[in-house]
């Protein structure tokens, strides 16, 4: 029987439950969209599932998530040596430095709007992390963006990504706002091509501008400006992960002088925010060939979704996964295929997230920022709904700032 209603309507809870079903196996078959679906779960899952060898991208993303999240002849869709070169573009970005950079210009931001709140004013987190991401991001990109822009293209970097996984209003407006940023940014694009707008050297649209695929060819405007979205829009993704933050410090604010003041604890509190707070329910591909797991058959061109929420609360893989605790990360980071939030394995040769370490980054940043605040959070709704993807407190987690500012 095809699965997708109850997928949509489950969410996060859908595909541990049928991997519990299938208890001693590691593997549970369904159908999905139409169809044929195996699900693994795992460390050696994960590795089977980024070998390209496996497990292939190229028309295993539903139209709906090309059209909202990731848009159109992205990164995400290819593979082999035109996923490589595509890749390179992303990698040659986000490398320590222009990492460090974007972090400067974040906490900046991030600085600049927590001198503009009033006490005693309610400030929306989610809303304000978000403006904040959306200024950095575009002044390191070099994509020009008065003031007054700001709110309406943070709304719309959200909406891509709040509505990827629903058929429902959210879906509609992300699909509106990806039409208009692609517009917006190929606009930019030929500008900058033909001489009308400069791009600064280094910089993202000038990257992306001048990009050659594999083929020598430069990419076609509305496919560069869909890859420079895909730098914008998963940094403004990280107001998710510092909400969870947030919400994390709020029930148990006992992290919050660790965060401050013990070197090393903002690493481990990002990664168990990451590991603990659900974001992708999970991912998949499609199989390249007729293939063996663990002994369990998976036929060729089958649907292969790999079960991201569920390892992440696996008591095989962590102790008491429901439990928050940062601690668990002291022994060192989790290896490439434990947490796997946003992807597994190596960035610069497989599927991995090329942002995965600026995500971290980010969320260290403003965390230990966040933690530095005195704030109170009125009586809100901070439930956190797993059938709604992507999940987020439902208030989008409403503080009041304290009259004497920092500690």
């Amino acid at each position: 029987m095809d699965e997708t209603l109850f997928a949509l309507l489950e969410g996060y809870g859908w595909l541990p439950a049928r991997m519990r079903r299938a208890a001693g196996s590691g593997v549970a078959r369904t159908r999905l969209a139409g169809r044929r679906t195996v699900a693994l779960r795992g460390p050696e899952a994960a590795r089977f599932f980024y070998d390209e060898r496996h497990i292939r991208r190229d028309g295993a993303l539903p139209g709906l998530v090309k059209s909202t999240l990731t848009g159109h002849g992205a990164v995400h869709t290819l593979d082999g040596a035109a996923h490589r070169a595509r890749k390179a573009l992303f990698l040659a970005l986000l490398t320590d430095d222009g990492v460090a950079r974007l972090v400067d210009h974040v906490t900046t931001a991030w600085d600049d709007a927590v001198d503009s709140w009033s006490p005693h004013e309610p400030v929306v987190l989610f809303d304000e992390t978000a403006a904040v991401l959306t200024r950095a991001v575009c002044a390191w990109s070099g994509v020009p963006l008065d003031e007054a822009e700001v709110p309406a293209v943070a709304a719309d970097l959200v909406a891509m990504v709040d509505g990827f996984a629903t058929p429902g209003p959210r879906h509609w407006r992300a699909r509106s706002a990806r039409r208009r940023r692609e517009a917006w940014l190929a606009r930019l694009i030929e500008d900058v091509r033909g001489g009308a707008a400069r791009a600064a050297p280094g910089s993202a649209v000038e990257a992306v501008a001048r990009h050659q695929d594999a083929d020598g060819r430069t990419i076609d405007a509305r496919v560069a400006a869909v890859e420079l979205l895909n730098v914008l829009r998963p940094t403004v993704a990280v107001c998710w992960w510092l909400t969870f933050a947030a919400h994390a410090l709020h029930r148990r604010p006992h992290h919050r002088a660790p965060l401050r003041e013990e070197a090393g604890y903002a690493e481990m509190f990002v990664q168990e925010v990451r590991r603990f707070y659900p974001f992708a329910p999970f991912v998949g591909g499609l199989a390249v060939r007729d293939l063996d797991f663990g002994g369990e058959p998976i036929r060729a061109g089958s649907l292969v979704l790999l079960d991201i929420y569920g390892q992440h609360h696996d008591p095989l893989l962590w102790k008491d996964p429901y439990v928050f605790e940062p601690r668990r990360f002291a022994d060192g980071p989790p290896g490439p295929f434990d947490l796997i939030p946003q992807g597994g394995g190596d960035p610069a040769t497989g599927h991995r997230c090329p942002g995965d370490d600026l995500a971290v980054a980010l969320t260290r940043a403003l965390a230990r920022r966040l933690a530095g605040l005195r704030y109170d959070v009125p009586r809100q709704n901070l439930t956190i709904s797993l059938r709604r993807i992507p999940a987020r407190p439902a208030s989008g987690f409403v503080l009041t700032p304290a009259a004497d500012g920092d500690l």
